[in-house]
């Protein structure tokens, strides 16, 4: 299976479902902010190389495995746009790959080229 992070076509940038994992592990198992916090510095890495930052981000979609974690996953979120938030989405899910994942978050940016 091949795997794009985040392709650009155009103003428009898409960035697929990311998660804490780094170096092939799951980044701080079982810890919802510390998951959230790298999903998206993973994220701004991403969008960096295809010329934009989280202030182009018009969308945001967030699974987690538990929803009764949406308030700090919100806070997080809130952390990283502050002044203009995109249209947000939050959804349980049953699993995600890994048992000790609890967020993977996507994002839609527009940045003019």
């Amino acid at each position: 299976m091949s795997y794009c992070r985040a392709i650009r076509s155009g103003s428009f940038i898409a960035v697929s479902g990311t998660t804490s994992i780094k170096d092939g592990k799951v980044f701080a198992p079982n810890d919802v902010g510390a998951q959230t916090r790298r999903c998206f510095e993973i994220i701004n890495d991403s969008l960096e190389k295809l010329g934009a930052t989280m202030s182009h981000v018009v969308r945001t979609r967030m699974f987690v495995t538990d929803i009764s974690q949406w308030e700090t996953i919100g806070k997080i979120h809130a952390e990283y746009f502050k002044a203009i938030p995109p249209a947000t989405s939050i959804y349980e899910v049953k699993s995600l790959i890994d048992s000790e994942l609890i967020i993977e978050i996507e994002v839609d940016a527009i940045a003019a080229l």
